[in-house]
């Protein structure tokens, strides 16, 4: 008995051990609630009048483009909406020097396949709020880019 006694031991300890790093693993990735969650309100969506959405809304009309392939143009007209009169006039200064060659270089990518559909113009809407929120001043922000006009002709 007495050579058994550190076997019974040594198997208890590995048990408990085995059992305490199970619910602790059990708790953290099966959890629903997570304590960063708990700090965070919820976001409250503000909407805007028709005045206040002109204000912040800055357009791009009439631009054109051939597509990756070749053989296809496009016409496509933007509405920028913005997250302030300030970020606005900001983005206005930048439209012509920084927006549209990201425009353009992001359309030259694009097949006629790719741009079909509405999912093709939400896959370019997106597409373009990422590259474009970078380029403008710290803590001013692209909110929204709409699609306004769409024409794709084949040559």
């Amino acid at each position: 008995m007495k050579k058994m006694l550190p076997w019974l031991v040594t198997t208890l300890l590995a048990i408990t051990l085995i059992a305490i790093v199970s619910i602790i693993m059990y708790k953290s990735f099966f959890n629903d609630s997570d304590p960063a969650d708990k700090d965070k309100a919820p976001v409250a969506v503000k909407h805007l009048s028709a005045d206040e959405l002109v204000s912040v809304t800055s357009e791009l009309k009439d631009f054109k483009r051939n597509l990756k392939d070749s053989d296809y143009v496009v016409v496509l007209s933007f509405a920028f909406q913005l997250d302030s009169k300030k970020t606005k006039e900001e983005f206005d200064k930048l439209l012509e020097i920084e927006v549209k060659p990201i425009i353009n270089r992001t359309v030259a990518d694009l097949t006629a396949a790719e741009l079909n559909g509405s999912q093709g113009e939400d896959m370019l809407e997106s597409k373009l709020l990422n590259l474009i929120n970078p380029i403008l001043p710290e803590g001013e922000k692209l909110v929204k880019v709409e699609i306004t006009n769409f024409i794709m002709q084949q040559l």
